[in-house]
């Protein structure tokens, strides 16, 4: 059996049932308890189940069904849900809060607002809990195997960190810092949203610089293909043109004005289309 880990998703074995709840199949961990509430319809000892695992208000391990926001290594946006003298707890989606301590706030956390967080054991009370200092817990591309690297080109996953004079810091991978700068920015963008990017370069400090879309001539030559469908799908028009706003060009094709306005040029000079007032149209 693999190694239980706290405060992850773990596959564990139903052992026996009792009147509260499964017993799970824990190895060095010994028995651990499914409680009823989650334990699934149809559940019979033999059966494999998908399960969180976390501490009780007693420091038992527990297992969950339920899927929490984030688990222990990941970086999330959480709200505060209530805040006593010790802290804040954050609703990451179980039953139980996720404490994070007035030591491990950048400032003073307020129930209802949002912010980003690592969750991590705490190594000294082994209780999940999570720090808003998130700088601690990135790792550096110059510090790690340069195969574990995304490359140039390479589509990442981010999650927005903040704002900041140059553009916006995010988190990649869930382990570097990275940066879209301003002009690089064509939709909205705030602080919790997760969404696709391609680095454009890692930088000698370490950092990554990113875009919200492939660049160079192949992702043009890509996206003037998908226009010139939409034309033969829509009648062989688009209303949208040179001085069309970007934000409406992105909401219909997911790009940027600039790449829309290189492909229109790309597929005027292979005269496949017209530009008129009204927008494009399909050559005759």
């Amino acid at each position: 059996m693999a190694k239980i880990e706290l405060g992850r998703m773990n596959r564990l074995k139903a052992m026996w049932k009792t009147d509260f709840g499964m017993y799970l199949e824990g190895n060095e961990e010994g028995k651990i308890l499914l409680p009823n509430r989650y334990v699934p319809d149809g559940c019979e000892v033999g059966d494999v189940l998908d399960v969180f695992l976390y501490l009780d208000s007693e420091e038992r391990l527990v297992a969950t069904t339920e899927t929490p926001l984030a688990q222990v290594g990941e970086f999330a946006y959480l709200k505060v849900a209530w805040v006593n003298e010790h802290g804040a707890f954050l609703d990451w989606g179980l039953m139980k809060d996720l404490f994070c301590p007035f030591r491990e706030q950048k400032r003073r956390m307020e129930i209802g607002e949002s912010y980003i967080v690592h969750v991590h054991v705490d190594p000294e009370s082994y209780r999940i809990m999570a720090s808003a200092k998130v700088e601690r817990f990135l790792e550096s591309p110059l510090d790690v195997d340069p195969s574990e690297v995304p490359a140039e080109g390479t589509e990442v996953d981010v999650l927005v960190w903040q704002k900041t004079d140059l553009g916006f810091k995010v988190i990649v991978d869930n382990r570097f810092a990275g940066l879209i700068y301003d002009n690089q920015i064509f939709r909205p963008l705030r602080t919790g949203h997760r969404l696709k990017a391609w680095v454009g370069k890692v930088r000698d400090d370490g950092k990554i610089d990113l875009t919200l879309q492939k660049t160079g001539r192949e992702h043009t030559t890509d996206f003037a293909e998908t226009l010139l469908a939409y034309l033969e799908r829509n009648g062989g028009r688009c209303r949208l043109g040179d001085k069309s706003a970007a934000e409406d060009i992105y909401d219909q094709f997911q790009v940027s004005k600039k790449t829309y306005k290189r492909a229109v040029g790309d597929l005027y000079r292979r005269r496949l289309i017209v530009i008129t007032d009204r927008g494009i149209e399909l050559a005759e």
